[in-house]
């Protein structure tokens, strides 16, 4: 079912588990954001509740998810747990786009500019 594009559920639940990994972001995702992300020329929003989800960022003018992956997303579990949140998000018209800690870590510069194409489109 396609959801409306516009408005994305906001789960008031998850604000505080927010907040926290706000805080306590991992070393990847402290990389794009400090190096990369802050200096965005589009708003970018970390650890933002979406429906049930919380996504590592989020770039609301081009409905954008990015995901930076560590290895418990590449378990079984966490692999199915990953296409269910992506066909759920990419049902409300997001495009998510994901990163391993080792494309952050190694190829910093392609991320970067990935990024900077999904956002120019």
């Amino acid at each position: 079912m396609q959801h409306d594009t516009f408005f994305l559920p906001y789960n008031r639940n998850l604000v505080s588990r927010a907040r926290e990994l706000r805080k306590n972001m991992t070393p990847m995702e402290q990389k794009l954001w400090h190096k990369y992300l802050r200096g965005c020329s589009v708003k970018v929003l970390r650890q933002r509740p979406i429906d049930n989800f919380i996504v590592d960022f989020y770039i609301p003018k081009c409905k954008l998810v990015i995901a930076v992956d560590g290895d418990s997303h590449f378990m079984p579990e966490g692999l199915v747990r990953d296409a269910e949140r992506t066909a759920i998000l990419e049902d409300y018209g997001l495009t998510i786009i994901r990163f391993t800690n080792e494309e952050i870590r190694d190829t910093f510069e392609g991320v970067c500019h990935q990024i900077t194409k999904e956002i120019q489109n």
